[in-house]
């Protein structure tokens, strides 16, 4: 199930409306399968319907207490700032997981965000824009399409500090839900800034869970 998992978040997550009803209509036929045999894939034969049931539960993607704080780091300081929301979320009753991309492969990162309610990314400015290895995970997402999430962004720079900003545009694109306010800093953040990204993260902690409480689905 883990594999099948990964499978559907990385290649069929961009089908998931479809395939809701495509289970729907085939769970209202007079039909109960012994064996599933896909196109491509592993063969189902020890209860099928166990697949079944997971396909349409990953195509509703209903959203956990659960966040996923994706990011690169230049010199550190955006890697400071990433462990410093993921405290302050967990310290809120959130679920909170630091994804380093130079660590995670993109496809691991997108099977966790399956049921995450939350993606937070961070990224330095480089060169007015974003650090290559966010910008790749932002176009894989992309194409993707993932539903039924809260989107936030925050970064740090030394010239200047667009990432964030084109990090919530993507968000919006993606038609994500947003957390206006961003967390940009100017070098290393010291110890107000940190008092900052402890409310950041108390507030988007607090938008998380009204969303997940509007699904009626506010399980971890």
């Amino acid at each position: 199930m883990p594999h099948a998992r990964k499978y559907f978040a990385n290649i069929l997550l961009l089908y998931a409306p479809l395939i809701i009803k495509l289970i729907d209509k085939f769970k209202s036929m007079p039909v109960t399968p012994s064996m599933i045999c896909p196109d491509h894939g592993i063969i189902f034969r020890k209860n099928p319907s166990e697949i079944l049931n997971a396909y349409r539960e990953w195509s509703e993607q209903k959203p956990k207490r659960k966040a996923l704080v994706i990011y690169d780091t230049m010199w550190h300081s955006t890697e400071k700032m990433a462990y410093a929301i993921v405290d302050a979320l967990t310290s809120n009753d959130v679920d909170a997981t630091p994804m380093h991309l130079k660590k995670w492969n993109r496809s691991d990162i997108i099977t966790e965000a399956l049921d995450a309610g939350a993606i937070i990314i961070g990224s330095p400015t480089l060169n007015n824009g974003l650090f290559p290895t966010v910008s790749d995970f932002l176009t894989y997402m992309k194409g993707l399409k993932p539903q039924n999430k809260i989107g936030a962004a925050f970064g740090s720079y030394g010239w200047s500090g667009e990432a964030p900003k084109i990090v919530l545009e993507s968000f919006r694109n993606l038609k994500l839900k947003i957390f206006e306010e961003t967390a940009s800093f100017k070098f290393s953040p010291g110890a107000a800034k940190k008092d900052f990204l402890i409310e950041f993260g108390k507030k988007f902690a607090q938008k998380l869970l009204e969303e997940c409480s509007e699904t009626k689905n506010p399980g971890v």
